[in-house]
């Protein structure tokens, strides 16, 4: 039997993040072969991960790549904020973006089998990722622009992530908008873009707000006065209605005109968004455990 050596068992640690006294199990297990090794330590960690597999995921980072005007924004979720901070974690997830980026993965889904540039497929590294870091992942949503146009990918915090598609304009305008995008989650693009519903609902509830003596003018005025009041909430709720961000005395619709672009549209992720987190009983939790 080959012998096991610290250097061996110290390499085998670095190169899979596993304990020393797992790396040196997997060693033994394997006749000193490090490849071996670290091929049985990642089946390890896939039963490591079925085992976390319930656990709910409502933390994590937005991670972005773009190559020219392709870009993909994909978001992965962890159990917990300190995980979500580490240095491990934002390294793997960087290197999901990529895989996504350059596989043309179309969903979370179908990016599971992309390849890493490690060669590892992205299912394969989120399996040794959770037995490193020992906690539940998940590979949650992926967005992705690939157009002839302008495109900004712009993440704000680690937390929420910004695709844009410009169509004439400029690098540093595209960018500009992502992080007004970021900043003020408008719901739509255009005031086009509303749903009739939407404006019908808003004018109904201007009418009820209003009081008799205001409803009593003509027609004609009243129907200016709702127009009024509609086309201010439209604008906020549209990016190009909006004051933009970095220069709130225009609006975006004014510095697209000045540009001589059009925002052709835009995603726009959030860490969590629409997940339920659980709100732990530690207490509980310990109460329990002190009676198995």
């Amino acid at each position: 039997m080959a012998e096991i050596t610290a250097s061996l068992v110290k390499e085998l640690r670095e190169r899979t993040g596993a304990g020393m006294m797992e790396c040196k199990k997997a060693l033994t297990e394997n006749d000193g072969n490090i490849d071996a090794a670290a091929e049985w330590l990642r089946k390890s960690g896939l039963a490591k991960a079925d085992k976390k597999a319930d656990r709910v995921t409502a933390e994590g980072r937005i991670a972005a790549a773009q190559d020219g005007n392709k870009a993909v924004l994909v978001e992965v979720n962890s159990e917990t904020d300190f995980v979500a901070k580490d240095a491990n974690f934002i390294a793997f997830i960087d290197a999901v973006a990529q895989a996504a980026l350059t596989s043309g993965a179309a969903d979370a889904e179908a990016l599971k089998s992309a390849k890493m540039a490690t060669g590892e497929t992205v299912e394969e590294a989120r399996a040794a990722a959770i037995a490193k870091l020992g906690e539940n992942m998940q590979i949650r949503r992926l967005a992705r622009i690939d157009t002839s146009n302008t495109v900004a990918a712009y993440i704000h915090g680690g937390r929420i992530g910004v695709l844009i598609e410009l169509a004439g304009g400029n690098d540093e305008l595209a960018r500009g908008l992502a992080m007004h995008v970021a900043a003020m989650n408008p719901p739509h693009n255009k005031a086009s873009d509303v749903p009739a519903e939407f404006v019908a609902k808003e004018k109904e509830i201007e009418l009820a707000k209003m009081s008799d003596k205001e409803k009593a003018k003509p027609a004609d005025i009243l129907e200016k006065i709702i127009s009024g009041k509609i086309n201010k909430i439209v604008n906020e709720v549209t990016l190009y209605g909006q004051p933009y961000v970095l220069d709130t005395n225009q609006s975006v619709e004014q510095v697209l005109k000045a540009a001589g672009a059009e925002v052709i549209g835009f995603q726009r992720l959030v860490v969590g968004e629409g997940i339920e987190k659980v709100v732990e009983d530690y207490a509980a939790e310990v109460a329990k455990a002190m009676q198995v």
